[in-house]
């Protein structure tokens, strides 16, 4: 007896010192900590600033952020004025860690409106997330090159997945009727997404939650509703969808379903992951935005309403003429 509990002691210690050893690696974001998982492979330990479901944008470190920075080997960020918040924490947590851009490479889609403020939501473009997953087996490989076969072989893998995801996307979208391929959201989280997958972005806030809701947005949305004849809006699971629900409710459509942005879901949720959350969006969104709606045409054909028109009022002038011939002959008679 005494010896099992010696073997159980050492064995206990070593299993405790094994995980002391690992290289701690941190990620702002619940999607850039999942891809780092996939591809660390247990190798390294890997924690997150910003918990699933928290909104990035809007996120306060807590003391306990900077203990978890300063413990770090290496920082994970997305970069293009996502984690706002990021350098002031670094700083203050006194980290030796080195900070790793995890976007770069990628050509950031500016805002029209404001200089030097770049769309940080590359991830929702899967081809994108390649280019994210390849910047993270670089940084693990660089961090701990004892495990860089671990981590070539399991990059391998997830990018073949992501490669399968990109197709599934597009050929999703292409099922939705043309004219209403038009998503409507709380935050402009997807024209990275839109602009791959040919579909139209429209959004009441900007690329950040932390603006305010101008009437022109709220009027430029009922306006691009009206004119689409989009069946369904979404809501976000980070944002609150008050304003979004009263959207739908003054013009008699759908909310279509609650979409992942900027935070992946919990283990219970339908996107668990972030190949998940590419995943379930495009189902919820084309589920949603391809039901009929009442301003579509409803000819079999596809002829429009006023091609419809002109038949009746041909066929009533036709009639016209043969009664205006008839009671001439019956004149004459």
């Amino acid at each position: 007896m005494k010896k099992i509990v010696t073997i159980s002691f050492l064995l206990l210690s070593f299993l405790y010192l094994s995980a002391q050893d690992k290289k701690l690696v941190v990620a702002t974001a619940s999607m850039i900590a999942d891809m780092a998982e996939n591809i660390a492979g247990g190798e390294v330990e890997v924690k997150m600033i910003v918990p699933i479901g928290g909104d990035p944008h809007l996120y306060e470190p807590t003391p306990k952020d900077a203990q978890l920075v300063n413990g770090a080997d290496l920082v994970l960020m997305n970069g293009l004025t996502f984690e706002g918040w990021l350098t002031e924490l670094v700083e203050n947590s006194g980290t030796k860690a080195s900070t790793v851009l995890v976007t770069k490479g990628i050509a950031p889609i500016e805002s029209a409106t404001y200089n030097n403020s770049a769309d940080p939501h590359a991830w929702m473009d899967a081809e994108l997330g390649l280019t994210y997953t390849k910047n993270i087996k670089d940084a693990l490989v660089a961090l701990a090159p004892e495990y860089a076969e671990t981590f070539e072989f399991n990059y391998g893998v997830y990018k073949k997945q992501l490669e399968e995801l990109d197709q599934y996307i597009q050929t999703k979208i292409q099922t939705i009727p043309a004219n209403q391929r038009v998503l409507i959201t709380s935050h402009d989280a997807f024209q990275y997404y839109g602009q791959k997958y040919g579909i139209r972005l429209e959004a009441i806030l900007g690329t950040s939650t932390d603006a305010e809701v101008q009437t022109s947005d709220v009027m430029r949305l009922n306006k691009v509703i009206k004119e689409s004849g989009v069946p369904a809006v979404f809501v976000e699971s980070t944002v609150n969808p008050k304003l979004l629900k009263q959207l739908a409710q003054d013009n008699d459509i759908e909310i279509g379903g609650e979409l992942f942005a900027d935070s992946i879901g919990d283990k219970d949720s339908p996107a668990p992951s972030y190949i998940d959350m590419l995943k379930y969006n495009t189902d919820v969104i084309v589920k949603a935005l391809s039901k009929k709606t009442s301003s579509q045409p409803t000819s079999s054909n596809g002829g429009s309403t006023s091609s419809t028109n002109w038949w009746l009022w041909g066929g009533a002038a036709v009639l016209l003429i043969i009664g205006f011939l008839v009671v001439a002959r019956n004149r004459k008679g």
